[in-house]
């Protein structure tokens, strides 16, 4: 006992001397003695003063500057909007800004090797593969199946259900709920059933929420070490989130047995069963279908609970949006085909406008694996972090005119055609080598949804003056929801 004692005391004593002294590096490493106007601000958190969120401080300094770049030198950050720098970084030089190692720590007991925690051959390969099936017409046509049948079999009567009792619901934790049951049928080919008449409570989602609030808040602490050592000693946010990510793995692991049992090859149509014709290593496959959960989940809700926030704001864009379906579609008050919605220019641009304002994943950060110059001259140490800021880019006069705070979908349209931007002016689905392959499966399920909601009812935000304030997050995820009261439209 007295041995064990001995060696229990010598090694919580050398983990605390080695924490304290990898804290001072960092600390010397992140000189947080600097005096300038940004590293001041934002260690004193008087930025929440005039600002609701963190974003919109970023946005105010990136607008101010004149190379649309910033640095906040006591975080070793480079921020910028710049779309050279852009397209510098994603790019011309994609091979000196990975993911990184600081990313990958964070994100590794959540994601573990998944496609949007890993640099060099393992993200070739699960690229290579994510690649080769959703660019398949079989695949990409059962997604729109799928997306389909989630809408009219429950979605719609969940509305009606609610429609004209003045009952307030959340419409963001019904998008949540909706993603997350079609990326479920859609990577697993199971359904949890989050979004039935009875709202009922989805533990697989809940663990899934914590787990991703809990990593992204890693990245708010003074120094890696804090959270290192709260995981060491399972303490705190750190226990709560070991326990979250073990309720996910436990979850995501009885779907993948539930699938071997039903037996699975590449003709099925579920991307799990796909992989798993490829990979026989369990974690792997699990990492890989979770990073695809996460994708397809939390970013088309927080897509579309801003778009029926900012539709809230202009009522004559949704006036348009259902003009623009009676001529396509006419008399047919069945949802829309494929190849209808391909066709309503005024919607696709709505979306794109919505998302330009509030994109799913509003900053982006890699690592510099070497000495380097932005394009705006801009010097970028070797380890330093780069981020390029979907956010403040959408809200920049320099890319989209003096007009840019304002939600006009009119701004996508030519003689009434929809024309896209250039990717590294905006890059809500990344752009260059690491460019969202989910993309237009992700617009497909955005626009279905926003329409079917559209023609059948008419949608009131409970407190028209309320602005979005965002919750720490992979994603953004709105605090509070989005209360609203449902009427169904007359035929």
């Amino acid at each position: 006992m007295d041995f064990v004692a001995a060696f229990s005391f010598l090694f919580f004593g050398f983990t605390i001397v080695f924490s304290l002294f990898s804290f001072l590096i960092y600390v010397l490493r992140l000189k947080p003695w600097c005096n300038c106007d940004v590293c001041k601000t934002y260690l004193s958190s008087s930025w929440t003063k005039d600002f609701d969120n963190l974003c919109d401080w970023h946005t105010h300094l990136l607008r101010k500057s004149k190379t649309g770049t910033i640095h906040v030198h006591v975080l070793g950050n480079i921020i910028t909007a710049n779309p050279e720098n852009v397209e510098h970084m994603l790019k011309t030089k994609f091979e000196n800004y990975p993911k990184g190692k600081p990313f990958s720590a964070l994100l590794g007991d959540f994601l573990g090797r998944g496609i949007f925690n890993v640099d060099g051959d393992s993200w070739k390969f699960q690229r290579k593969m994510a690649s080769l099936e959703l660019r398949s017409v079989s695949i990409r046509m059962h997604a729109f199946d799928l997306i389909m049948s989630e809408i009219r079999s429950r979605l719609l009567p969940l509305l009606s259900s609610v429609a004209d009792k003045q009952e307030v619901l959340d419409l963001q934790d019904v998008f949540r709920r909706f993603s997350f049951d079609n990326i479920c049928k859609f990577s697993f080919g199971l359904d949890p059933g989050c979004l039935k008449l009875s709202l009922p409570a989805c533990k697989i989602a809940a663990a899934f929420d914590t787990a991703s609030k809990l990593s992204a808040e890693r990245a708010l602490a003074p120094s890696p070490i804090v959270w290192k050592i709260k995981r060491l000693l399972s303490i705190g946010s750190e226990k709560e989130l070991k326990q979250a990510i073990n309720k996910v793995n436990e979850l995501a692991e009885g779907m993948i047995n539930q699938r071997r049992k039903a037996g699975f090859s590449n003709k099925n149509n579920d991307l799990l069963s796909r992989f798993m014709t490829y990979i026989t290593d369990e974690k792997y496959l699990r990492d890989i279908v979770i990073s695809f959960l996460l994708a397809g989940r939390d970013t088309v809700a927080s897509g579309l609970t801003s778009f029926f926030w900012l539709l809230s704001q202009r009522p004559e864009v949704e006036s348009a949006i259902r003009a623009e379906t009676e001529k396509v579609m006419g008399s047919n008050q069945d949802l829309p085909s494929f190849q209808e919605m391909r066709e309503m220019h005024c919607l696709n641009a709505a979306v794109h406008e919505s998302l330009r304002l509030y994109p799913p994943v509003q900053f982006d950060s890699k690592f510099s694996q070497d000495d380097d110059i932005l394009p705006d001259g801009t010097f970028v140490p070797k380890g330093t972090r780069a981020t390029y800021h979907q956010y403040a880019m959408g809200r920049m006069d320099q890319i989209w005119g003096p007009d840019c705070l304002e939600f006009k979908p009119e701004r996508w349209l030519k003689n009434g055609v929809f024309v896209p931007a250039n990717p590294f002016k905006y890059t809500v689905f990344h752009a260059g080598v690491r460019i969202c392959l989910g993309k237009e499966m992700a617009l497909v399920e955005m626009k279905a949804v926003a329409l079917a909601i559209i023609r059948g009812f008419n949608t009131r935000v409970v407190d028209p003056n309320q602005v979005p304030r965002f919750s720490p997050g992979l994603t953004a995820t709105v605090r509070g929801g989005l209360p609203v009261v449902i009427q169904e439209r007359e035929a």
